[in-house]
C-alpha cells in the first residue's frame, strides 16, 4: 500500500525539521567551542570515573578467571588404606561430575616430599614405618568464583569412609569475591551518584541557555509556537552535549589504559604471566554513548519543563 503524496510530504517535513533544529542545536555549539569543552569535559569526567572502575574489576576478573585451576582438595586416607583400595577410590572420583581430575600420591612420594620440605631428611631415616597415609589430590570442576559450592563438595568427600580428612583453603577466595561484591555495588553507588551530577550540570547548562534566549522564546510564543516546538532545540543540545562528553570520557579511559599498559605488563613478566589489560571493547562503548546521551536528554528535558512554563510574553 502507497502512502499518499500528502502523508509522505507531511513525514518529509516532520524529519526535516528535526535534522535543521538538530544541525542549528550543534551549529551553537560550534559557536562557543571553549564553553561547550568546558562542558562536555565535567561531563566526561564523570562518566569516566565509574567506567574506569569497571575496568578495573572486569580485569581482576580476568585474572582471577585461572585461578580455579590452582584450586584443590587433599584427601588424607586412614593410614591402614592399601594402595589397591585406594586406587579404586581414585577412579571412583573421576567420574564425579563436580571433579576434573585426580592425583594419587601414595606413602613413598609423599615421605619424599616431606623430606624436602621439612628438611627433617636425615631424621627421617630412623623411622621403622613410613607414617604417611595415601593422599588424594583433587582437582575440582567448580569454579572458584562459586567457594560455597566448593565447601560443599569437600564435605561430601570427608564423608567417605577412606577418607580421615579432607582440607581445602578456601577463605582467600570468600575474602576475595567478597571485596569484588563490594566494589560491584560501591560502582552502582558511584554511578548513581554521578549521573545525578550530569543530570545536573546539562539541566543548570540548558537552564542558562533558556534565559540568555528569552526573548526569543517569548517571541516564539506570540506567534503561536508550541511548547514542543520551543523545547525541541534545547533537548537537541543536552543531546549533543551527551555524546561529546561520551565520546570524550571514552578517550580519557582509552589514554588512561595506554599509559597503564606497559608497566602492568611488564609486572606480569616479573610473575611470567601474558596478562595484558583487556578495554570496553565495541559493545560497552556503545553502551557508554548511549547512557552518555540518555542522561543529556533527560538533563535537558528536566530544565526545559521546569523554565519554559516561568516565561510568557508579557
Amino acid at each position: 500500500m502507497r502512502h499518499s503524496p500528502k502523508k509522505s510530504s507531511r513525514l518529509s517535513s516532520y524529519f526535516g525539521h528535526h535534522l535543521r533544529v538538530a544541525l542549528g542545536s550543534l551549529g551553537r555549539l560550534y559557536a562557543q567551542p571553549i564553553a561547550t569543552l568546558m562542558t562536555a569535559a565535567v561531563i566526561a569526567i564523570a562518566l569516566a570515573l565509574p567506567v574506569g572502575l569497571y575496568i578495573a574489576l572486569a580485569n581482576i576478573g580476568q585474572v582471577s578467571t585461572g585461578w580455579d585451576d590452582s584450586t584443590q582438595i587433599s584427601l588424607f586416607l586412614h593410614t591402614n588404606v592399601k594402595q589397591l583400595d585406594a586406587q579404586k577410590l581414585m577412579r571412583r572420583l573421576e567420574k564425579h561430575k563436580d571433579i576434573k581430575k585426580v592425583e594419587l600420591i601414595d606413602k613413598e612420594k609423599g615421605l619424599e616430599q616431606f623430606k624436602e620440605i621439612s628438611g627433617f631428611g636425615d631424621a627421617l631415616k630412623y623411622l621403622d614405618d613410613n607414617p604417611l597415609p595415601i593422599v588424594l589430590v583433587v582437582h575440582p570442576r567448580v569454579l572458584v568464583n562459586q567457594p560455597d559450592r566448593t565447601t560443599r563438595l569437600v564435605k561430601e568427600l570427608g564423608k567417605n569412609k577412606l577418607v580421615e580428612l579432607a582440607q581445602l583453603d578456601v577463605q582467600w577466595v570468600k575474602r576475595l569475591y567478597t571485596f569484588i561484591e563490594i566494589a560491584n555495588r560501591s560502582i552502582w553507588v558511584i554511578s548513581s551518584m554521578l549521573a545525578i551530577a550530569v543530570l545536573l550540570i546539562v539541566g543548570n547548562t540548558i537552564r542558562l541557555d533558556i534565559q540568555n534566549r528569552r526573548e526569543e522564546i517569548e517571541v516564539s510564543k506570540l506567534i503561536g509556537a508550541s511548547d514542543a516546538f520551543i523545547r525541541r532545540p534545547f533537548l537537541y543540545t543536552g543531546f549533543w552535549y551527551g555524546l561529546i562528553g561520551g565520546l570524550l570520557a571514552w578517550l580519557i579511559t582509552l589514554l588512561s589504559l595506554m599509559m597503564m599498559e606497559a608497566p602492568i605488563h611488564k609486572l606480569a613478566l616479573l610473575y611470567h604471566s601474558d596478562f595484558r589489560l583487556s578495554g570496553l571493547g565495541a559493545g560497552n562503548t556503545l553502551l557508554l554513548i548511549l547512557i552518555s546521551c540518555t542522561l543529556g536528554l533527560i538533563g535537558s528535558w528536566i530544565a526545559v519543563s521546569r523554565h519554559l512554563k516561568d516565561i510568557e510574553p508579557s
